[in-house]
């Protein structure tokens, strides 16, 4: 069946009005929030939803592990809040795992409900992610935490606003449990204007087509991604391919925790199944359904066809089974703060089964982690508190034709590096050095990309350190012969110069003044043989700086010339 209003042409310009909503609603929220975990690093996505749950469009800058949560809220809204009770100027807002479908608490999702007349006919939907929202630790994403209330607030899909009013009430109980009020009520308003303008452009296009229209073309734009992504299923050769790979820990004791993955494909079908993989675990860096549907839509899509439209089809698409109470399909109150961490795991599983069949698309592991840290103290000018909250990047893998890439963030966690000078503006913290870390791309030939490293220390007043680490234990590996990448580390520096290793998800870590944190994100694996790597690679590698020449002599057996400052 196809659109009954809008012919091929037509729909294309009806999707792309849809993305200038989403799009220009982004914008709006970046720039209003005022976080710097929001405003500069772009840790927020904008979409929208049908009235039956369905993902119709997002913002192109859209963070992947979003889509989950986002689209968690909507169903959790539709089953709870009857249709006729919402109004125009409605506004709802959640956050929790198992409550309002989402997937970790300092994610808050916001959605507006849209109406023709009487007509709900789609959720305007945003979300941000609080550099803290209470819990038990500054930042609401420390390491230890053993249960869902320990990570924060946790909030039901409730209005924050009624028929376009405040509703007073939900907003104090909001900023009551965080810890920085006027930074919290600065980016919740900037969530709500965002909502706003989206559904005044929604609007708008309701003016320029009618309602039987735009019903028909979501319809359709869905219909047709899931048929591009079925046709490119049918691409990869019927069979059944296995990958496991594992968590370092959990923060709470456990260690090696596998995740396993059986994908099998068969014509246009493809079926994933995490069968076998750990039992949800005490620590936070458990996934609930949400996370992980998240994972899975983004590492098919990233694969068989990146340029799709991001809506409903892509998901519907593929099959996929979580054992309910595993580390990949949390039960409550299992502590999720770092699903993340384990979420970059699935997507390696993902594309490490799937590689076997497509070794043209396929990649070195990535960085595999979120690194995330988090500086909690007083301000020692205005004796207020502030949180700094960033995760970092690091290296990308390598792929069939060319290298990783450098100390980015990669595949679901698309935020940007947080600037020196916007730390230092803003927070009470001197950055000593931000750079690249020699030789942690691995080898091959084409080799992974490099980790970050950020040397950080309080300036006239102590602090806490809290993170959380993965890809520390066990390297991001290589792939059909590449090395692996170098992992990563938390360092306290003493005032001696003396160091000593943290480990890798520290907790409320105190940090005197005169201290300091080196964090240290692990690289990324090679793909293909270093023997087959030509010797002028070697030779940039060497000069850029990236490389050391003893690491490019061991690994490819180059002989190189020595630079004239080493001659001196």
């Amino acid at each position: 069946m196809t659109c009954k209003s809008l012919d091929a042409i037509s729909l294309e310009v009806f999707r792309n009005a849809l993305e200038s909503v989403v799009d220009e609603s982004f914008v709006a929220l970046m720039k209003s929030a005022y976080s710097s975990n929001i405003k500069e690093r772009r840790d927020h996505s904008v979409a929208i939803f049908d009235s039956s749950g369905r993902l119709v469009a997002q913002a192109k800058q859209s963070l992947p592990i979003h889509l989950g949560s986002l689209g968690g809220l909507i169903r959790a809204l539709i089953d709870a809040v009857p249709f006729a009770s919402m109004q125009a100027g409605d506004i709802f807002v959640g956050n929790d795992p198992y409550a309002a479908g989402g997937t970790h608490l300092p994610d808050l999702n916001f959605a507006m409900p849209v109406f023709c007349g009487e007509k709900v006919v789609c959720f305007v939907c945003n979300i941000a992610h609080h550099s803290d929202f209470g819990g038990m630790s500054p930042g609401s994403m420390a390491g230890g935490m053993t249960e869902i209330y320990q990570e924060g607030l946790r909030v039901p899909a409730v209005r924050l606003y009624r028929g376009g009013h405040l509703v007073e009430d939900v907003l104090s109980l909001l900023l009551l449990n965080t810890r920085v009020h006027e930074e919290r009520h600065g980016d919740l308003l900037a969530q709500t204007a965002a909502c706003r303008l989206g559904a005044r452009r929604f609007a708008e296009l309701l003016s320029v087509y009618d309602l039987d229209t735009v019903l028909d073309g979501f319809d359709e734009l869905i219909r047709r991604t899931e048929q591009r992504l079925r046709s490119a299923i049918e691409g990869i050769p019927d069979g059944v391919y296995t990958f496991e790979d594992v968590v370092d820990d959990d923060g709470a004791g456990s260690t090696g925790i596998p995740i396993r993955l059986t994908a099998t494909v068969a014509g246009n079908r493809l079926h994933l199944d995490f069968t076998g993989s750990s039992p949800q675990v005490r620590g936070n860096v458990n996934c609930t359904a949400s996370a992980t549907q998240s994972a899975v839509g983004y590492a098919v899509k990233a694969l068989l066809d990146p340029d799709a439209p991001n809506n409903q089809g892509a998901f519907d698409a593929v099959q996929w089974v979580a054992p309910p109470g595993s580390i990949v399909n949390a039960r409550y109150p299992g502590a999720v703060a770092h699903r993340a961490q384990t979420v970059q795991r699935i997507i390696d599983v993902i594309l490490g089964a799937l590689s076997k069949a497509l070794p043209e698309r396929a990649v070195g592991a990535a960085n595999g982690a979120n690194t995330t840290a988090v500086f909690s103290g007083i301000r020692p000018d205005t004796g207020t508190q502030y949180v700094y909250l960033e995760t970092l990047g690091g290296g990308f893998g390598a792929r069939a034709t060319k290298d990783g890439k450098d100390g980015v963030q990669v595949h679901i966690t698309n935020t940007s590096n947080l600037p020196v000078e916007v730390i230092e503006s803003e927070y009470p913290l001197y950055v000593e050095s931000y750079s690249l870390v020699p030789d942690s791309g691995g080898a091959g030939m084409w080799r992974g990309g490099l980790g970050l490293r950020r040397v950080i220390r309080p300036l006239r007043h102590s602090c806490t350190f809290s993170g959380s680490g993965e890809r520390f234990v066990h390297s991001p590996w290589g792939i059909f012969g590449g090395h692996a990448g170098k992992p990563g580390s938390f360092f306290l520096r003493r005032p001696d110069g003396g160091t000593v290793r943290l480990p890798n998800k520290p907790a409320g870590i105190a940090i005197s003044d005169g201290e300091a944190v080196i964090l240290t994100t692990p690289g990324a694996g090679g793909y293909g043989s270093p023997s087959a790597r030509p010797a002028e690679r070697s030779v940039q590698d060497y000069i850029s700086g990236k490389f050391s020449r003893e690491f490019l002599e061991r690994a490819y057996g180059v002989d190189l010339e020595p630079q004239p400052e080493e001659q001196i």
